[in-house]
């Protein structure tokens, strides 16, 4: 039997963070489709099952595209049974209204719910954790240990309780219940360990990374579960439609901005970054007070090359007032003057100093 674990798919999320208003809707609108081909992906590789731990939505009056969206793709692969254990981001609003529920959909609730698959050889359970069954959860789970048991949970893991925090998921309450496999939701990234002797605990991560914080890879998990013997394997597939990514550029003792380029180039090349990337470009380094920089420039050089590039600058200027002291022209008097002044801390007297020798180099100041 093969199945899908996923989670934190953040449906109808504004994507206006980084985005102007017309990428932010296409980029909703890939969001969306990713979950369409996740179903494309699974119906093309027989999966019996996709589970999904939690988060499915972003907000909580989701658009009626969504809503349809995933509705349609549920009711058209009833070859498919879809379990669907809320998240701190889901609510009751997505089946409002709907006089009949989906056959092959599949949801849990306050106590703990277990389903059967494979002729009752592999059992799905799952809870949705409150305050109110935060600490009755763990003593309340009895699973029979002759099947193969998969167990449905939403929250951050922790190595132990934690009081009042029903989203903080107690791993080690869950050793030696007889779970084969733990599939949650709530952290973003891929992550898969031993739970106990018996056990795995595995997050999915997200679809698609939404943010600066969610580089890297993120798609689904594919288990194939041997009915029989009980054992399984596991894949990590790599799914998302756009990657992010985050990449420092030391561009120390550069003296001009297409020396910054430059290197910035070569280390985006290195970072494997794609033309269909959202690329965050962080500068970082020393540079001499008076080299030639140009952010805006330098942004707009790469804003062509990628989907998104973002630009932030870090570095730090570093000045030698020794070569200003005996200078007799108009930058040494400005720089010694500047200097001089006490109320000024030493950082942004390097500021001020760079602004001024702009200014009288006729340069526009940055």
């Amino acid at each position: 039997m093969k199945l899908i674990h996923c989670a934190d798919l953040h449906l109808d999320s504004k994507m206006d963070t980084n985005l102007d208003k017309e990428s932010a809707k296409e980029r909703k609108g890939e969001i969306l489709h990713t979950f369409e081909r996740m179903i494309m992906y699974a119906a093309q590789n027989e999966i019996s099952a996709i589970l999904i731990a939690g988060d499915m939505f972003d907000v909580k009056n989701i658009s009626a595209t969504t809503r349809n969206v995933v509705l349609h793709n549920i009711v058209e692969h009833p070859k498919i049974t879809f379990y669907y254990l809320r998240g701190n981001h889901d609510n009751d609003n997505f089946l409002s209204g709907l006089e009949d529920v989906p056959e092959n959909l599949k949801m849990f609730d306050s106590k703990w719910t277990s389903y059967d698959e494979a002729e009752g050889r592999v059992s799905i359970s799952g809870i949705e954790l409150s305050d109110e069954n935060a600490e009755s959860a763990y003593i309340s789970l009895v699973l029979d240990s002759k099947k193969f048991n998969i167990v449905m949970l939403h929250g951050q893991e922790s190595k132990s309780a934690v009081k009042d925090r029903a989203e903080i998921i107690n791993l080690k309450a869950l050793r030696n219940k007889g779970i084969d496999y733990l599939a949650l939701g709530h952290i973003h990234m891929h992550k898969m360990e031993k739970l106990d002797a018996r056990g795995t605990y595995c997050y999915a991560g997200c679809l698609e990374g939404r943010g600066f914080d969610e580089c890297g890879e993120h798609g689904f998990v594919v288990l194939d579960v041997d009915e029989d013997t009980g054992k399984y394997t596991h894949e990590f597939v790599q799914f998302a439609q756009r990657k992010l990514y985050t990449v420092n550029v030391d561009v120390t003792d550069c003296r001009t901005t297409a020396e910054m380029v430059s290197k910035a180039t070569a280390d985006l090349e290195n970072a494997g970054c794609d033309g269909e990337g959202l690329v965050k470009i962080v500068l970082e380094g020393m540079l001499d007070v008076e080299c030639e920089k140009d952010i805006v420039y330098f942004q707009s050089r790469f804003r062509q090359c990628f989907y998104y590039v973002k630009v932030y600058d870090e570095t730090r200027l570093k000045i030698d007032v020794s070569d200003y002291m005996l200078d007799e022209s108009l930058k040494g008097e400005y720089v010694r003057q500047v200097m001089e002044d006490e109320s000024i801390s030493e950082e942004d007297k390097k500021i001020i100093i760079r602004y001024g020798l702009q200014a009288i180099a006729g340069e526009e100041v940055q």
